[in-house]
């Protein structure tokens, strides 16, 4: 059920992520590190300034399809321009991504932080979902708790909202990241 709200409350939900964009103080996307940025869906039109001015050669979509469809580049496109595409479909408003994609995101982000490179995180805001792949790969970085990666996030981004879900997730990763086996 929540898939099909999550389709059905799209169109609605982007259309006013783009007017918050325009009457708030919301950014479209945030840096959050030299190899990090978090943010909403990356528009064709934005191609450009995300390879040529923030240098990003990854991007993290957690995305379903279905979002990325009509308004973004697909994975050739993105590779066409030399930047490499890491697909981790997560449900909108009510998902959590597995325990498996968040680790394979935040490789994909480590090894482009070893490279110099920049990763766009994004989902359909840059509020939830990648908010919670870019906590993981704090906590990952800095072994910070959940807590103090979440904090970091929402004073790059205030807007960010990891949800009860997706803090147990990041729990779990913590300790399985940070915590020595005993």
């Amino acid at each position: 059920m929540s898939g099909m709200l999550a389709r059905l409350l799209f169109y609605p939900t982007l259309a006013y992520n783009v007017i918050m964009e325009k009457v708030s103080s919301r950014r479209w996307f945030d840096r959050v590190d030299g190899a990090v940025i978090l943010g909403a869906l990356p528009f064709r039109s934005m191609t450009k300034q995300l390879v040529e001015e923030e240098n990003v050669r990854g991007v993290i979509t957690m995305n379903e399809t279905y979002e990325t469809k009509y308004f973004c580049n697909s994975a050739e496109d993105w590779q066409a321009v030399g930047v490499e595409q890491l697909r981790l479909s997560t449900v909108d408003l009510t998902g959590v991504p597995s325990m498996e994609n968040l680790q394979r995101g935040v490789e994909f982000a480590l090894r482009h932080r070893q490279q110099g490179t920049s990763v766009y995180v994004h989902c359909k805001a840059g509020r939830s979902r990648s908010a919670t792949l870019v906590a993981a790969y704090l906590i990952r970085l800095h072994c910070w708790t959940p807590e103090e990666a979440c904090e970091k996030l929402a004073t790059v981004r205030p807007h960010i909202l990891v949800r009860p879900a997706q803090l147990d997730l990041l729990r779990r990763f913590h300790q399985e990241v940070c915590e020595p086996s005993g």
